[in-house]
């Protein structure tokens, strides 16, 4: 199984879109985190009875927000969100990636990969990466984040020198959008090769 991974505004997005593209079995991590959490799901349940009932809003989805505010006070309750949600989503993720058409050439797109100690589990693991500048200007341009929020989101990550210290292959995001993914289309070739041998 290959492993994505990249900071926040890295441009890890992109590079996985061009991965479906090409005919990848993509498992985005963040769209599972969402699933696990929908109204009904035990994963919402166990968040409203660890956080508050408040939590879950007339409609029954999850008041991300208030979540947030909570959760992210200190390490303890960080960690005590990290023990609900990371099983649900690792259970789900494998579910899918093992209906995936070529398991060898599935893809587990993860943000946290290095702060969840994730490496042991991937073959091939791919970084991107992209100058925190870039990424700074991204978050608050294209995203809409308040400057001081995306300062704040990026520090909370792994460096670039951790994530190049697991990583076996290295996308620079450094160009446009064109270079980026004619880079994930370079990357892409290589591991299918990979596959094939």
């Amino acid at each position: 199984m290959i492993g994505l991974s990249g900071g926040i505004g890295s441009g890890k997005s992109t590079v996985a879109a061009v991965w479906r593209e090409l005919g990848a079995t993509v498992v985005d991590a963040d769209h599972v985190a969402r699933e696990v959490v929908a109204p009904g799901t035990p994963g919402l349940a166990a968040l409203a009875a660890e956080f508050g009932d408040d939590l879950i809003q007339p409609d029954g989805t999850l008041n991300r927000a208030l979540l947030a505010q909570r959760a992210f006070v200190d390490s303890v309750h960080t960690e005590r969100l990290n023990s609900i949600l990371q099983p649900a989503i690792a259970a789900r993720s494998a579910e899918l990636l093992a209906v995936a058409p070529c398991p060898q050439l599935a893809v587990y797109d993860v943000p946290l990969l290095v702060e969840h100690d994730m490496a042991g589990m991937f073959e091939h693991i791919v970084m991107v990466l992209s100058p925190a500048e870039q990424r700074l200007e991204r978050l608050v341009h294209q995203r809409g984040l308040a400057t001081d929020d995306a300062r704040a989101r990026m520090a909370q990550q792994a460096t670039d020198a951790q994530r190049r210290e697991i990583a076996d292959i290295i996308i620079d995001n450094d160009g446009t959008v064109d270079e980026l993914r004619e880079r994930a289309s370079s990357v892409w070739r290589y591991l299918e090769s990979c596959c094939s041998t």
